[in-house]
């Protein structure tokens, strides 16, 4: 069958695989991303993702979602990589088109072509409301995909969704794009379990359930933090509808639960919005990047750039 290679690449792993157009997922498998052995070893880890999957099949191009800064053919920068103005060669030495993508703005775009935003977006139960939608994936970072009127919004310089350095407490800790007090400092996936010196967010809800103080505190704060950003979203934007994704949405009720709470608590004079988790889940960003794929093979040879 036809397919791309598709890859989404995250600060702590990568999902990579060959997808069908309809996307049907035909090849799937995760590797670490070696982000402590500096930018250079990444782009080398990607680029032999990228060749062993083109030797396991018979792909028509690829598609790379990837964190930070980015335009079809160069990733601009990434803070969590220390990457800069990296062409999308350097990731693929493939003779394919090779497209990349903003990680959460792809996996925003597979949520609408295939997931619970689809279903919404074009009325599964509802009057038209469900066109107003945040895709809010909660991984080593955060940062959301915007859904205004049944389409991805990307703003003015196509910075829109960078809800993960909304300053949640304007004098709290410090974060690497510079602010202090960002909520991906409180309430990211790694910020959770560093603070709770664990190797995952899954090891401080497990804590927690067990009763143990400190991780029950360290949530708590994730969670307050997280209500107060999305309040501020909910007052601006008014989405019908909050998708969480990524490795925290894992957590299900242990996250959805208080932070309905707290997030009601926040809306004084409105109802919030419903908060539900995604549907496609881990595969979200890796569907996105078969789109990318696609859409790189779509494009005649002479409009790419």
């Amino acid at each position: 069958m036809t397919c791309v290679v598709a890859i989404d690449v995250g600060g702590t792993s990568m999902k990579g695989g060959l997808v069908a157009r309809d996307g049907t997922i035909l090849h799937e498998e995760r590797r670490p991303t070696p982000r402590a052995e500096g930018p250079d070893r990444v782009i080398a880890a990607i680029g032999a993702f990228v060749a062993d999957l083109v030797a396991g099949g018979e792909p028509v191009a690829v598609g790379l979602a990837v964190p930070g800064l980015v335009t079809p053919e160069r990733a601009v920068f990434a803070a969590a990589f220390g990457w800069r103005d990296v062409p999308a060669a350097a990731f693929a030495d493939v003779d394919l088109p090779v497209a990349l993508g903003h990680d959460v703005r792809s996996a925003g775009e597979a949520e609408l072509a295939h997931g619970l935003v689809h279903g919404l977006v074009h009325g599964e139960g509802r009057d038209g409301d469900g066109r107003h939608v945040l895709f809010l994936p909660i991984g080593t970072g955060i940062a959301g995909a915007v859904v205004l009127s049944g389409g991805l919004y990307g703003g003015a310089a196509g910075w829109a969704g960078q809800i993960g350095h909304i300053p949640v407490w304007p004098d709290g800790r410090a974060c690497g794009c510079g602010q202090r007090g960002c909520l991906g400092q409180y309430a990211s996936a790694s910020a959770i379990a560093a603070r709770c010196g664990e190797s995952s967010a899954a090891d401080v809800v497990r804590r927690m359930r067990e009763g143990d103080p400190e991780a029950a505190r360290v949530w708590a704060e994730a969670v307050e933090a997280l209500a107060i950003a999305l309040a501020t979203y909910t007052l601006v934007a008014d989405p019908a509808l909050i998708v969480i994704g990524g490795g925290l949405s894992l957590a299900g009720e242990a996250l959805l639960t208080p932070l309905r709470s707290r997030l009601a608590a926040r809306l004084a004079f409105r109802a919030a919005p419903e908060l539900r988790v995604s549907r496609l889940g881990m595969r979200a960003g890796m569907l996105g990047a078969a789109l990318l794929g696609w859409r790189a093979h779509d494009t005649p040879r002479g409009a790419r750039g």
